[in-house]
């Protein structure tokens, strides 16, 4: 198992970046997917980003393709989450999660364990 905890929110204003971390415990986090989720006020789940547990491969939803950045860096076990561009639609709390495997997936069906969340929120 995996457990992770998201860290780096907080209140910026529109056009800006924000860096976000999941640090993550466990023997398991060298072999899981980790991956990045909002939750906004009235909306479903959505997913963010994803990372390969290597780190070799990433996924990002499309309607954040060339806004977000996801890394890894496995002898700290944290990865990262880049947001740049930000907008007032932005606002939310932000999940990181974790499932062990080796297919880099979006669906949060996937994902087994789970963070407490950060909070964003983007100013205009």
């Amino acid at each position: 198992q995996v457990h992770v905890v998201e860290s780096g929110g907080g209140l910026v204003q529109a056009g800006g970046s924000l860096r976000l971390l999941c640090a993550a415990s466990g023997r398991t986090f060298s072999t899981s997917v980790i991956g990045w989720f909002r939750v906004a006020s009235g909306k479903e789940r959505e997913f963010i980003a994803a990372i390969s547990a290597s780190g070799g491969s990433t996924l990002d939803a499309d309607s954040q393709k060339g806004r977000v950045i996801i890394s890894r860096d496995n002898a700290k076990k944290t990865v990262y989450l880049q947001i740049d561009s930000l907008k007032p639609e932005d606002t939310a709390t932000y999940y990181c999660a974790a499932y062990t495997g080796r297919t880099v997936l979006g669906s949060y069906r996937y994902y087994n364990w789970w963070g407490q969340g950060t909070q964003v929120t983007v100013s205009s």
